[in-house]
């Protein structure tokens, strides 16, 4: 796909602003909806090559971070902020992989624990690798731009609940 010979954001903006209000916090939001699609397919086709899809990797990143190598599927959902349903489905990825195992809770025997396997911690080895050269798919920003951004939405992640 070849690119436009315009900016279709600052354009759908102006055509926007012939009909409405708020054009700087359309533009902002439809350019921050589109860098998200942008960076995700970077992300992805980045972790093809390890069978993960970035939802799957951050799965198993938390796994690595946790203590014991495991984790709750429904506390896995509140630190991932993916509804139940969707972590359901990512932990079912990750076990046909074999980067995961699911094990009863031996306190609740109502509870399912994800756990890393030495293949899951393997490949995020591997993975991590990959995101860190291509600088997780930001590299046209240096490390000041990439703080100024964390700082800018901040605010909105706040106000939504998300800490």
């Amino acid at each position: 796909m070849s690119p436009l010979p315009f900016d279709p954001i600052d354009e759908a903006a102006r055509q926007w602003g012939r009909r409405w209000d708020a054009v700087p916090a359309m533009h902002a939001v439809t350019s921050l909806m589109r860098v998200q699609q942008l960076v995700l397919a970077r992300l992805d086709a980045i972790l093809k090559p390890h069978g993960l899809t970035f939802a799957r990797y951050e799965a198993l990143v938390l796994l690595v971070f946790s203590s014991q190598g495991s984790l709750p599927l429904g506390k896995m959902g509140e630190r991932l902020q993916v509804h139940p349903t969707s972590i359901t489905s990512i932990i079912a990825r990750l076990v046909a992989s074999g980067h995961v195992v699911r094990r009863r809770h031996p306190e609740d025997g109502r509870a399912v624990l994800a756990e890393i396997t030495d293949a899951g911690r393997a490949v995020v080895e591997a993975a991590t690798a990959d995101l860190v050269s291509s600088g997780f798919a930001m590299e046209t920003m240096t490390d000041d731009q990439l703080r100024q951004l964390s700082d800018l939405l901040r605010p909105v992640r706040h106000a939504a609940g998300d800490f």
